[in-house]
């Protein structure tokens, strides 16, 4: 479960760093908060906050097991372990 939880931060982050990217590479102050205005926060919160909600709508919509499976756990057959899956 955490996997997805450190995924999903890890996606709210992506404008943040491309921000910090960009004053990098412009050679503009990366601590200064005249390079952090409150409009530009704004607006990378906004598109972190889409990115994040569209990710998570598209993980439901393709991840998971297809319309009436039925979980088959992990088991033993003939000496071998077979592991479980969707049927």
């Amino acid at each position: 479960m955490i996997r997805p939880l450190l995924t999903e931060i890890g996606i709210f982050l992506i404008p943040f760093a491309a921000y910090a990217v960009f004053l990098i590479a412009t050679r503009a102050g990366l601590l200064a908060p005249t390079s952090w205005p409150a409009v530009v926060v704004v607006r990378l919160l906004i598109g972190a906050l889409l990115l994040t909600i569209v990710s998570l709508a598209l993980l439901t919509t393709y991840s998971g097991a297809p319309p009436n499976a039925t979980y088959v756990p992990a088991h033993m057959e003939n000496g071998q372990l077979v592991p479980g899956a969707y049927k």
